[in-house]
């Protein structure tokens, strides 16, 4: 069996084909053209060059994408990055019609989510994703948790400093506009390497303003992850996102952060967070191998519409 995944983005789209074992046979990117029709047209292309790579897929194609998504009727709204802006897509049966092929659509954080699952081996975890917003992933014990209006794990939109800057969702003060790609753009511009890439840099090359603003912005994702710790109490969380592009040293810089949090409180102390942080490899398309799971899980139960009544396919590892 050969399942494909997509994880549309506003810059790119990424394509995967998996076998059974989870093992990738093919993995294309192209730039993403904007627009219903863009996004159609650039999913189609991605699909046919993974089926040039890998043969035809032998099961529904499972797609990620940002915006609000009811993955029973595959609609996706308020994806303005994608160039949508106010319009409704119907993008599971646009695209099904276009390749005739039955295809099925989550939420791309909820796709990572998955493929997070898939390369830890965890059951219950969350996706941590630090990119333009601040989001989290919710799998808990094996069961994918979107919530009522699919709102679960929409940390970014706490208000932690009534003082703070406006939020793009019109709160002030969100942990979202501090623990976040774009905060920590904003307060760190580069004009070369991606902002977080070139802050980490001046920090370990001495600058003191570096070290300050990394060490802040690491305080406050330290404070998304305790959140979800004393909330949901996964066994694991993943860092995600365009930010985790750094690997180690943001998941070191992290671990270290909630270290010096917890020696006020010995109760902090006793959940060990530092060793529930995981930061995947910079190499795994995760969202895209999520959304090959999805696929797979939707094929073998049947259902008309994605996952249901919360259920996730179990993690078998990634090969």
């Amino acid at each position: 069996m050969t399942a494909y995944g997509l994880d549309i983005g506003a810059t790119k789209t990424s394509g995967v084909a998996v076998d059974d074992d989870g093992g990738v046979l093919a993995e294309v990117r192209e730039p993403t053209r904007l627009g219903p029709d863009g996004l159609l047209g650039t999913a189609a292309s991605v699909v046919a060059r993974l089926a040039a790579a890998a043969g035809p897929p032998t099961g529904p194609i499972g797609v990620g994408v940002p915006g609000l998504v009811d993955p029973e009727t595959g609609v996706v709204e308020h994806a303005v990055n994608l160039g949508l802006n106010g319009d409704r897509l119907r993008l599971a049966t646009a695209l099904a019609d276009r390749l005739d092929h039955p295809v099925v659509v989550e939420n791309d954080v909820n796709a990572a989510t998955l493929g997070a699952a898939e390369v830890t081996g965890a059951s219950d975890l969350a996706y941590l994703s630090l990119g333009t917003g601040l989001a989290a992933g919710l799998l808990l014990e094996g069961r994918l948790r979107r919530g009522h209006h699919g709102a679960a794990g929409e940390i970014g939109h706490i208000p932690v400093d009534p003082a703070g800057a406006w939020c793009r969702c019109g709160q002030r003060g969100c942990l979202e506009t501090v623990a976040s790609g774009s905060a920590l753009a904003a307060a760190w511009p580069s004009d070369g390497a991606p902002p977080a890439q070139a802050l980490f840099a001046a920090a370990v090359a001495g600058d003191p303003d570096a070290v300050d603003l990394r060490d802040r912005f690491s305080a406050a994702v330290a404070s998304a992850v305790r959140l979800l710790a004393l909330t949901v109490n996964v066994e694991v969380v993943v860092l995600g996102g365009g930010v985790s592009q750094l690997g180690e040293p943001l998941r070191a810089a992290v671990a270290r952060a909630l270290r010096e949090q917890t020696v006020a409180s010995p109760f902090l102390g006793a959940l060990d967070l530092p060793d529930r942080l995981r930061v995947l490899p910079s190499d795994v398309p995760v969202a895209a191998l999520g959304a090959s799971r999805l696929a797979q899980w939707r094929d073998a139960d049947g259902g008309s519409g994605g996952l249901r009544d919360d259920r996730a396919p179990r993690p078998s590892g990634l090969r």
